[in-house]
């Protein structure tokens, strides 16, 4: 085996079938949150590396959806916090050295980002339940299941989570708020 070569690593079939079956959600649950193709890949090895590192199964989980949708929330979240310790600057995704002549789309990515700030800004449990409310377009019913809270609690916490949002994005809101 030449130096350089690394071994090859053994992945199980379950877990292979399980990246066959789930890589999308939670690539697109990543990326809705980051908003970067290159972050949300990030986010989807580390989710499937974990799992192999802990010997886990996606597939062995009571429910293997909710549990990768969760986990990549949070670690998406985690890249978007860890970027803003950094104060490092994504890199735009569209060409930038061209003259826009419309503004709006500057408007927009300006409140993605700073949603993204926002949210990053949140504490875990209402950034998670937030992202699964408006980002994953799961329904409050469906939020209590899958974390296991009453749905009062979780209308509560979105009720909440919203109003802060709407102060933290007022300037880009305008009068909407």
């Amino acid at each position: 085996m030449n130096v350089l070569e690394e071994p090859a690593i053994a992945i199980p079939d379950e877990l292979e079938r399980a990246f066959r079956v789930h890589h999308g959600l939670v690539f697109r649950t990543a990326y809705r949150i980051t908003g970067n193709a290159g972050d949300a890949e990030d986010v989807l090895q580390t989710i499937f590396l974990r799992l192999l590192r802990r010997g886990r199964n996606a597939d062995t989980l009571e429910n293997p959806e909710s549990y990768l949708r969760r986990a990549a929330i949070n670690a998406a979240l985690d890249v978007v916090r860890s970027r803003q310790a950094d104060h490092t600057v994504p890199l735009p995704e569209e060409p930038s050295g061209l003259m826009q002549t419309e503004p709006a789309p500057a408007d927009v990515s300006g409140l993605r980002q700073a949603l993204t700030r926002a949210l990053a800004q949140l504490k875990p449990r209402p950034a998670e339940i937030f992202a699964l409310r408006f980002l994953e377009g799961l329904s409050n019913p469906q939020i209590a299941q899958t974390l296991g809270i009453s749905q009062v609690l979780v209308a509560v916490i979105v009720h909440r989570t919203r109003q802060q949002l709407r102060k933290e994005l007022r300037p880009y809101l305008g009068d909407r708020s």
